[in-house]
């Protein structure tokens, strides 16, 4: 198949692939990318909770049983890459790390996948979003164009390199077309390039000693003002001349003109620059040490908010690209990767305890199902670690009391039961 390269542009390239259009200067005339926003240090915290978050998960690789349960597919070589080494050169927590990271800042996230010759996956290894080109030939197929460059795995041998569908994988974060992700550095710039220069102030503040700018004011007309200029920087500009004494003479006088930190509530800005960025990343303030809003009754369910309204959409767009992207035709709908939560979703011991003694007694858990949730050695199935119990008290509505209706009342002999039917027509008569 004849695949074209990025420098023959098809006409009908993809708009979302576009998105860099809103990368660069923002409104504060600072430079804002992927790469210097993770200077800030609320961008890199939000990015750091997030990718951790989710690394730390197990991911698992399940195939459906023929009387409808599931089983963990340890034999399926996709288990072993996506639970342990998707790469000779990566652990699974560095790959998934890798996985949110490009998500978050470029929006995109692409693995390129290794097959043997009998088409089974044995390697997957990530590629840098901002290398990476999206487009339709003239047919409107797509095709991805990478420009692979030295320091990477050698599995590219050419400069630009044009990749099929099948032969990697894409996870694109929220977009305009629902196939390319836009940065979400990009969509926040102005908000970022803010933040840039809240740290360059505060940065130029102090190396300035903690002293507004101001002017020299001199009674006469100066032969070389630069010269008075330089002079005066050199003896009292920077935290490294601060609190000097200053000795003026021919009757210069010093007036500030800078509005000081306090007037200009630099702090206050310095404040909801990190609630900005929490609030893309959707991020609670309290994983990145901000605990103004967070108390001891609400600290829990915001942690529990931050699984299933965070990290479980994540979840789901990387559960669904792994099986559109890894599975054959004839394994899907049969193999699925799920990643458990139940560790994110614990509660403090004694809740744990709670749960688990309703499980037990209505049914539904065994002694072992919590022994492995607890990380405890299982109970042997001659010692009852494999029963199933359930509370013997409870019955159904409509039987209740029936053992003692039936002793209130005897069952009547059929003589009994003849001579009340001969009596009853007699009265009739």
């Amino acid at each position: 198949m004849n695949w074209p390269f990025s420098k023959n542009r098809p006409k009908n390239s993809l708009p979302g692939d576009q998105y860099r259009f809103y990368m660069g200067y923002s409104t504060a005339e600072k430079v804002v990318t992927e790469r210097s926003s993770m200077q800030i240090t609320a961008v890199y915290a939000c990015v750091r909770v997030l990718s951790e978050a989710v690394a730390s998960l197990p991911l698992h690789f399940y195939h459906y049983k023929e009387d409808g349960s599931k089983e963990k597919a340890l034999k399926h070589p996709l288990y072993f890459l996506l639970h342990d080494e998707p790469n000779p050169e990566m652990t699974s927590f560095i790959f998934k790390e890798t996985m949110m990271t490009h998500l978050l800042l470029w929006g995109n996230f692409y693995c390129q996948i290794i097959r043997n010759g009998k088409g089974e996956v044995v390697a997957l290894y990530p590629l840098m979003p901002n290398r990476m080109t999206v487009d339709r030939d003239e047919k409107g197929r797509l095709y991805y164009s990478y420009q692979h460059q030295s320091d990477e795995a050698g599995t590219m041998k050419n400069e630009a390199v044009i990749l099929h569908q099948d032969e990697l994988m894409h996870i694109p974060g929220l977009g305009f077309d629902g196939l390319i992700g836009y940065s979400p550095i990009a969509m926040m710039k102005n908000a970022l390039g803010t933040s840039i220069a809240c740290d360059e102030y505060a940065s130029k503040f102090f190396a300035n000693g903690a002293s507004p700018s101001g002017v020299l004011e001199h009674p006469g007309i100066l032969k070389n003002p630069e010269k008075v200029r330089e002079s005066w920087n050199q003896a009292f500009s920077g935290s490294q001349n601060a609190h000097k004494t200053v000795v003026l003479e021919e009757g210069m006088k010093y007036a500030p003109i800078s509005i000081n930190p306090q007037d200009s509530q630099f702090l206050e800005t310095r404040k909801f620059q990190l609630e900005e960025v929490a609030r893309a990343f959707r991020c609670p303030c309290h994983l990145i040490n901000d605990l103004d809003h967070a108390t001891f009754s609400n600290i829990e369910e915001q942690s529990l908010e931050f699984v299933t309204y965070t990290l479980e959409p994540w979840l789901v767009r990387i559960e669904s690209a792994i099986g559109k992207s890894l599975l054959r035709e004839d394994e899907k709908g049969k193999y699925y990767a799920r990643f458990n939560v139940d560790g994110l979703l614990r509660g403090d011991y004694a809740s744990r305890m709670q749960g688990y003694a309703t499980g037990i007694n209505n049914g539904f858990m065994c002694v072992n199902d919590v022994r492995m949730l607890e990380n405890l050695d299982l109970v042997p199935e001659e010692d009852g670690g494999n029963t199933f119990m359930v509370n013997g008290t409870m019955q159904k509505l409509s039987e209740v009391g029936a053992a003692y209706r039936d002793k209130a009342e005897p069952s009547e002999s059929k003589e009994e039961t003849e001579d009340k039917e001969k009596t009853m027509r007699r009265k009739r008569r």
